[in-house]
């Protein structure tokens, strides 16, 4: 899918319930936002209402969708983004009411992924995540869905036009369960061709700088933009470090409520984080809530069964550590005092092993390395305690 030539305007809607505060839900939509930007929208306004729940009908209450509905009508407005995944019936009745496109923050993912989507692989994914989604959905739709397997037949007596079209989509789910079975078999084979080396997959939360971190490892060029979900497609590559060798993985961000299709979907291509025997966790420091993000990937982990794992934390961008900082006496601090502090901090938190870079200029590169490569030889001496294929003869 293309994103549009000329930009559609979207306005962004949020709730806070009584499960986080005002200033979650400002940074929850601050994330919607980078999302329509990556899809190619342009921000006009957003909408925020208090309430214990969302609404079950129309996520907002009345009055609050009435005033959402009068600034659509004097401001051209493309598009109505909702920052949680809408209900069936939800997305009727808002549509119904604000008589605009509107999205919600699972569509709007699906719609990044099918745009990012490059290899067979990741599209068939994709495709299959959007079917999925679109299922339950189908009585919303007012354009017809293309019959791929259209003719004579296909439409039996008395059946509606939704029926035929729930009955094409359930098809096309089936047939697409079948190709990622075969693809993962695919996989399975190839991995097993590897050999006995260790493996080390790149995780991190979408935008952390894990295709950069991955650049810098294996000279390789790995697609590496300033934009969510830049990298989709998981790229393998065999790196030698200080004559050690072992195979290093790239693999798709994480974001907060990642939508669980895309999760089932992804799951072949996320093998990669599950057979990792080491994992480099790479965090946006620079991010005021890089914790939250740590902890996002953290469940996404332990939800792929990937938990418990060693893990190298590679803090990220130590270069843009001069916005906002947790508490008023921080905010005083120097780049390289916060720094300081954040190192301090982590220590007295974790016992994982931690470095400290910027991917960009090139700072404590060298120290990353090392790090990564002795925990890489303390692993072979684990794993593989009699193999000597991973060291290269100078």
């Amino acid at each position: 899918m293309k994103q549009p030539t000329n930009p559609e305007n979207v306005i962004l809607l949020g709730v806070t319930t009584a499960h986080e505060t005002e200033e979650e839900t400002e940074e929850h939509l601050d994330e919607l936002s980078a999302l329509a930007e990556t899809a190619g929208a342009v921000e006009l306004k957003r909408f925020r209402q208090k309430r214990p729940h969302t609404h079950p009908r129309t996520f907002f209450g009345s009055g609050k969708l009435q005033e959402v509905k009068d600034y659509i009508e004097g401001h051209e407005v493309d598009v109505a983004i909702f920052d949680e995944e809408l209900t069936p019936s939800q997305l009727r009745n808002i549509e119904r009411i604000l008589d605009i496109k509107v999205l919600d923050r699972t569509n709007l993912i699906l719609d990044i992924f099918a745009t990012r989507a490059q290899t067979a692989q990741a599209k068939t994914q994709v495709e299959l995540a959007q079917s999925e989604y679109l299922l339950p959905r189908l009585t919303k739709m007012w354009t017809h869905l293309s019959r791929q397997k259209g003719g004579i037949g296909m439409k039996g007596p008395g059946e509606t036009e939704i029926e035929t079209d729930r009955r094409i989509v359930r098809n096309n789910i089936s047939l697409l369960k079948k190709k990622l079975e075969q693809i993962d078999k695919q996989n399975v084979t190839r991995r097993k061709r590897r050999g006995q080396k260790i493996r080390v997959a790149l995780v991190g939360y979408t935008n952390a700088g894990k295709s950069t971190v991955m650049n810098l490892l294996a000279k390789a060029t790995v697609l590496a933009e300033d934009k969510l979900f830049a990298t989709l497609d998981t790229t393998v590559r065999e790196i030698v470090l200080d004559q050690v060798s072992f195979l290093l993985s790239d693999t798709v961000g994480f974001i907060r409520k990642l939508p669980h299709g895309l999760v089932e979907s992804f799951k072949s291509t996320l093998d990669e984080v599950r057979e990792a025997d080491l994992l480099v966790h790479v965090v946006d420091i620079s991010h005021p809530k890089y914790q939250h993000q740590i902890n996002t990937v953290n469940d996404t982990l332990k939800e792929l069964g990937a938990g418990g794992k060693p893990v190298l934390m590679v803090f990220n961008k130590i270069d843009k550590l001069s916005g906002e900082f947790y508490g008023e006496e921080e905010k005083k601090k120097s780049p390289a005092e916060k720094l300081e502090y954040l190192k301090a901090s982590w220590l007295n938190e974790s016992d994982n092993e931690a470095v400290f870079i910027s991917a960009v200029n090139k700072t404590n590169i060298n120290e990353m390395r090392e790090k990564l490569v002795s925990m890489v030889k303390h692993l072979y001496q684990e794993i593989y305690p009699f193999q000597v294929k991973h060291v290269h003869d100078p």
